[in-house]
């Protein structure tokens, strides 16, 4: 029997319809659902875990770099956001607007009364409120380089949300620093995106990616650089992983971050700012789940191991219980990654086979079944996340825990091959013409949009109209490599004499 025959096997699948397979998978593996206020999200346990797991992994990267936590407040004054024109600009649309302070009853309704005297911007970001605390913390040189990182939520007014991927509140971390040049803010801004968030998304997450500067177009609104990493995603689509900024001196300017140099001479600070959030978990969906539901790198997981006692015989349950535990104890000493194997025996009163394809479906690393013939004859019944259910297979009990150290980090190398194989599959170096160029984006049927497409690594002449034009596809420039050919073409889009290669793909 096929795992699509199975009852807990994902409908529909990724190729018959995407969105709602990401969801399903979602819905499946008991991560996250929709809450009673609109694009906000309840995150279940499973789900948490996995933001648990990356919000430590990279918040050990980001304080080996130097940087300390902090938290700033999650109402902004209006006035605050003002006083940086291209960044109010970009945010207006998308912020929560607080302007009373309390409810009074009237006619057995609750209505906002005491109307505030300046509005409130629920935090869409933090560059403008922690500016202002750099303002007093900055002084003198010495007070340089400073170097601050927020974990916090964020609420943006999400039109179209997607669980994960696009919710009006969603969680994050948003470093910010401040330095004395040009130089040393510049270094920082690479430094995160090159020594952090690149290896961290590409050796936990296992998503390969392209690294490269945004567009003035696709510009984080008041930066004068945005560096990012894009990932792509099964249905060909770019998921932006982690963006960095530099600054400049834009908003110490308008928030007055100053300082005495060693002449004592005043100067502006240079900034900079930088983040990640929980879209990576929905990335995580996107390119690694598959038709049975998630599949999770070992690195990312919260339970590595589950342990599933296969219960079917009354009377025997403190027996098989015992051999399963002794497992999962002997595992559990065992490391991977730099710290003990993550590990679960699974009790739950519930049939075994259900048991089973639920872990199938929480993407756990490695399954070992438990039953009375293995018990008795010394052994496990082991299966990976990373095989196919039918793969299956006995272990002897002595060789267990060495399987399992040897599996976990085969798992985790399988994922990433697997996704920078889609990468490297379905980005396109040989279109140069627009009307190729519109066909590789488009769906030749309408009503039936199969996953098609992908990345095109094209000339771009740096023509904003080209990025209007390439929009009108929902198309856009995800990113200017790092790696550039250093040769000249013509624009994809005009055809005219050009020597930037651009990344375009359609995206979240």
């Amino acid at each position: 029997m096929s795992a699509n025959s199975q009852q807990n096997a994902i409908s529909p699948t990724r190729r018959e319809d995407c969105p709602e397979w990401y969801q399903q998978v979602i819905k499946a593996a008991d991560m996250a659902e929709m809450s009673s206020v609109r694009g906000c999200m309840v995150i279940r346990p499973w789900g948490y875990g996995i933001w648990e797991k990356l919000q430590r992994g990279l918040d050990d990267r980001i304080k080996a770099t130097g940087h300390e936590n902090a938290y700033f407040p999650l109402f902004i004054p209006l006035s605050f956001l003002e006083k940086e024109a291209s960044h109010v600009e970009g945010f207006a649309k998308e912020c929560a607007v607080v302007t009373h302070h309390r409810l009074v009853e009237k006619s057995g309704r609750l209505v906002p009364t005491g109307e505030l005297e300046e509005p409130l911007i629920v935090r869409p970001t933090s560059e403008t409120i922690i500016g202002r605390s750099f303002a007093r913390w900055i002084q003198s040189y010495r007070d340089l380089p400073l170097l601050i990182n927020q974990w916090a939520n964020i609420v943006r007014w999400e039109m179209r949300p997607r669980i994960f991927l696009r919710t009006t509140e969603f969680l994050w971390q948003e470093g910010h620093t401040a330095h004395a040049s040009e130089k040393e803010a510049m270094e920082e801004t690479l430094m995160i995106l090159h020594r952090v968030y690149r290896p961290f998304v590409e050796e936990e997450l296992a998503i390969p990616v392209i690294a490269g500067e945004k567009t003035p177009v696709e510009r984080f609104p008041g930066a004068v650089n945005t560096y990012c990493i894009e990932g792509m995603m099964q249905d060909r689509k770019a998921l932006q992983a982690g963006t960095s900024h530099y600054l400049g001196q834009n908003f110490s300017r308008a928030f007055e971050i100053q300082f005495s140099n060693r002449d004592g001479e005043q100067e502006d600070a240079y900034t900079t700012s930088w983040g990640v959030s929980s879209r990576l978990v929905g990335a995580l969906v996107m390119v690694h789940a598959d038709d049975d539901g998630l599949r999770l790198p070992p690195r990312i997981a919260p339970r590595q191991v589950v342990v599933i006692p296969m219960l079917n015989k009354p009377g025997q349950e403190d027996r098989i219980m015992a051999y399963a535990q002794s497992v999962a104890d002997d595992i559990g000493r065992a490391s991977y990654g730099g710290s003990n194997i993550a590990v679960q025996v699974d009790k739950r009163d519930m049939r075994p086979v259900e048991k089973k394809w639920e872990w199938v479906k929480r993407g756990a690393p490695i399954r070992l079944e438990i039953g009375f013939r293995d018990m008795d004859s010394g052994s496990v019944f082991m299966g990976r996340r990373d095989e196919p259910v039918k793969a299956a297979r006995s272990v002897n009990r002595e060789e267990v825990t060495t399987t399992v150290v040897t599996a976990l980090p085969e798992i985790q190398a399988n994922y990433f091959r697997q996704a920078k194989a889609l990468l490297d599959e379905h980005t396109n170096r040989d279109i140069d013409d627009f009307e190729t160029f519109r066909k590789y984006f488009t769906p030749e049927d309408a009503e039936k949009p199969e996953i098609h497409g992908g990345f095109v690594l094209a000339k771009w002449c740096e023509n904003p109209a080209c990025e209007e034009k390439s929009a009108e596809l929902k198309v856009t420039i995800r990113c200017l490599p790092f790696e550039q050919s250093g040769t000249a073409g013509r624009c994809v889009i005009c055809g005219a004499p050009a020597k930037i290669d651009a990344v375009f793909a359609k995206a979240y």
